[in-house]
């Protein structure tokens, strides 16, 4: 992400180091806590978004050349999911994945155990669905019904456990389905981008991309 935190602007902060020749010193910083978002009605008009599915350990910036051939686009990527941490919000490359299940399960088997049951489809012998896939139900779930092309009743136990594993798979998976910004519409967000940055006049401002904060010590 070079290319947006070079378009964040900066902040005179206290300085706190040791060599700091009195209270009134100050350090140029990035602000981190400045952040753009994408304009309203370009992000609720679902024409200017299309859907993607990240592939294996793609990180942002890969998809972001893969995509729009600048890796540095890799902000864009982020902000048209309204992603902020990508470690809690991008999906896991497969071995931080494994460390995570072993970190969290213990390496005795633990993340093959049977964390919940889900049904699986049933239909009759029409095509009717009587049981939908995907419910959470009880190990001892079973259900009958009537079906409609031989009037028979019949009992079923459509049940599939599921472990901590695929529980914890479906989760990354989730991660993988984001949207991505039309090629159409990037010049669009780069220039708001680097309006909605800058900084507006108050008694901080110093210029567009730098103003000062307070010094509690000057009294």
């Amino acid at each position: 992400m070079s290319n947006y935190f070079k378009q964040l602007p900066n902040f005179d902060y206290i300085s706190r180091i040791n060599e700091r020749k009195s209270n009134r010193d100050f350090l140029e910083v990035k602000n981190l806590f400045r952040r753009a978002i994408v304009r309203e009605d370009i992000f609720t008009d679902f024409m200017a978004f299309t859907k993607y599915k990240i592939v294996g350990d793609e990180r942002p910036d890969q998809v972001a050349y893969k995509l729009y051939g600048d890796e540095d686009l890799d902000w864009v990527v982020l902000i048209s999911n309204n992603i902020i941490n990508v470690r809690d919000e991008w999906p896991m490359t497969q071995g931080d994945f494994n460390n995570y299940l072993s970190e969290k399960y213990g390496d005795t088997g633990g993340v093959d155990l049977i964390k919940h049951y889900e049904t699986i489809q049933i239909k009759d012998s029409k095509g009717k669905i009587f049981v939908p896939k995907g419910k959470i139900v009880d190990s001892t779930f079973k259900t009958t019904f009537l079906d409609s092309g031989t009037n028979q009743l019949i009992e079923v136990s459509p049940i599939v456990g599921i472990s901590y594993r695929t529980y914890e798979e479906r989760l990354q998976d989730d991660k993988r389905n984001i949207n991505i910004l039309e090629s159409r519409f990037l010049s669009y967000v780069v220039d708001e981008v680097e309006t909605l940055l800058d900084y507006e006049p108050s008694s901080e401002y110093i210029n567009p991309k730098l103003k000062k904060g307070s010094n509690p010590n000057l009294g």
